[in-house]
């Protein structure tokens, strides 16, 4: 069985590229610090959802380990302009990881179940559920035990602390589904 990577075009590096910038560009924005939880709301996770449903599974894997190239040389692209391997041991390390894992999930999500759907309000359900299955809780499920673990305050706190985050999340899927429908009918652009 040869399972080999997909060799990049000019176009795949150009996209990647330009969907690791929008990520950087939703991470500066000012994050909302809460009380009770050492994870600030950010829009992170909507350049995430944005990359894995309009690049598919290999270039959003691409787009979000660029990302996370990035902020792990050092470079303040995170919120609150923070960098650097040492953002890995603190609370918002897990989220971090399950964003890459998340992009991957919601591409080949949407990359199986969107061509076999032709009505648009099933295609924007389709994406809608690839983010929160791939863009939610594979993100929590990565980022909860992380928090726990990194703060000590165990694992049921941690996932109901993590509650906070859920509708800004649901809003921000939406948000894709109906950005990914919209773009698609105007723009297709093969998966990879």
């Amino acid at each position: 069985m040869n399972a080999s990577l997909p060799s990049l075009t000019t176009r795949d590096t150009v996209l990647v590229s330009l969907f690791a910038a929008l990520i950087v560009v939703f991470s500066l924005m000012p994050p909302v610090p809460l009380a009770g939880i050492p994870v600030p709301i950010t829009l992170q996770t909507l350049g995430v959802m944005l990359a894995g449903a309009m690049l598919g599974p290999w270039r959003g894997f691409l787009a979000c380990a660029l990302y996370m190239l990035l902020w792990m040389i050092g470079l303040p692209v995170l919120p609150g302009g923070r960098g650097g391997l040492g953002v890995l041991a603190g609370p918002t390390g897990g989220f971090l990881v399950g964003m890459v894992l998340g992009a991957v999930l919601i591409g080949a999500l949407v990359q199986s179940w969107l061509p076999r759907l032709r009505q648009v309000v099933a295609q924007g359900a389709a994406v809608f559920l690839a983010c929160l299955i791939g863009g939610i809780a594979l993100v929590y499920a990565v980022g909860v035990p992380w928090l726990a673990v990194t703060t000590g305050m165990g694992l049921e706190k941690a996932a109901w602390a993590s509650l906070v985050f859920v509708p800004g999340d649901l809003v921000k899927a939406a948000l894709v589904a109906t950005i990914v429908v919209q773009v698609r009918r105007a723009w297709p652009m093969p998966w990879r």
